[in-house]
């Protein structure tokens, strides 16, 4: 856990602080759907859970604007966001997060480790021993941080005994674009839940581009947020647990489509490194969108890309605007001739 001292102050009127815990954040821009001054950013998602910015997903682009309303922080379904008077912090069950029940394991479980192995974020851990009474049993503890959990629901689902009781933010609607979708699994690596997945296809088989898994879904909209091609809409239409005050929080939530990702990185090329080969310009996604023909062997057929083209054997960047900040490019780059910079958000 971050010293309480180093944790990022996002605004402070009078009496009240308004704190970001980035190790709780999932980026899913919850926060940004609800903020009544629309000055919340997130961005660049795919980007910083891939490692390769070095970045939080949100940021505040006006400090001064904020009135330290805690809109945002009600809405969070993590506890990434913290409204504070004189030091004390005012969460109550009017937040989301602090309304959620607890994920909790009773007196049944068996200490099989299971919930151990699936949980996405890694927040059980099942100490376990033979029973020393001379029985064909194991004996031991399991602990669920409570803190770390996304409420996927993963660990009840597989319990052996329905030992595991998962309470979730959310009820919502995934929908996924084949036509749009360019597979470069930005959404897969992004999910906090592994709801997104790829299926493996046999010999012939046809599957689709990406796949849904409902049970595990908390609908956060994370992974359209990160999607540089935008081919998932994501809505919430119910928040389960039972929030005070929940009228003001569905006016802001639900059937709201998730905010528009700003563009919180540049792209920079080291000329002298790249080779030429091309490998950016057709696995970048908003290439491919634009240019369906890329890949199939037109790379250099093809006079106009939307965002990477490769000019007299070196890469350029042909418009930053449309960058969708998946970092594609800069993790095929067999030289690291391209890479993603932090940029300031206006």
């Amino acid at each position: 856990m971050q010293d309480d001292m180093r944790l990022p102050v996002f605004a402070e009127k009078k009496d009240r602080q308004l704190i970001y815990k980035p190790e709780r954040c999932i980026g899913c821009g919850t926060c940004v759907q609800a903020c009544p001054k629309g000055i919340l950013a997130v961005g660049a998602v795919g980007a910083v859970v891939r490692g390769l910015l070095d970045a939080n997903f949100l940021e505040m682009k006006e400090r001064e604007e904020c009135i330290a309303c805690g809109i945002c922080a009600r809405v969070c379904p993590t506890g990434a966001l913290e409204l504070r008077q004189e030091g004390k912090t005012l969460n109550d069950r009017s937040y989301i997060f602090e309304a959620m029940k607890p994920t909790t394991v009773n007196e049944r479980c068996v200490h099989c480790g299971l919930c151990e192995d699936i949980c996405p974020q890694g927040c059980i851990e099942v100490t376990r021993e033979i029973s020393p009474d001379g029985k064909l049993k194991l004996v031991g503890k399991t602990d669920i941080d409570t803190e770390c959990c996304v409420h996927c629901g993963w660990c009840a689902a597989v319990c052996p005994v329905n030992a595991i009781v998962v309470e979730k933010p959310f009820e919502g609607r995934w929908t996924g674009s084949e036509d749009t979708c360019q597979t470069c699994h930005t959404c897969v690596e992004t999910c906090p839940t592994n709801a997104i997945f790829n299926k493996k296809a046999k010999p012939g088989e046809k599957v689709e581009k990406i796949s849904h898994r409902p049970d595990a879904c908390i609908y956060c909209g994370a992974c359209a947020v990160s999607c540089p091609v935008n081919a998932i809409d994501v809505r919430k239409t119910a928040i389960l647990p039972d929030v005070e005050k929940k009228s003001v929080l569905e006016k802001k939530l639900l059937e709201a489509p998730v905010p528009e990702a700003l563009l919180r990185t540049r792209l920079e090329t080291d000329e002298y490194a790249c080779l030429g080969c091309g490998n950016c310009v057709i696995v970048c996604p908003v290439n491919a969108l634009y240019s369906r023909e890329l890949a199939s062997g037109y790379l250099n057929d093809m006079d106009e890309k939307a965002l990477l083209e490769v000019k007299n054997g070196i890469i350029s960047v042909v418009n930053q605007d449309v960058c969708g900040a998946d970092g594609a490019c800069a993790m095929i780059c067999p030289v690291n001739a391209i890479w993603l910079v932090k940029r300031e958000v206006k």
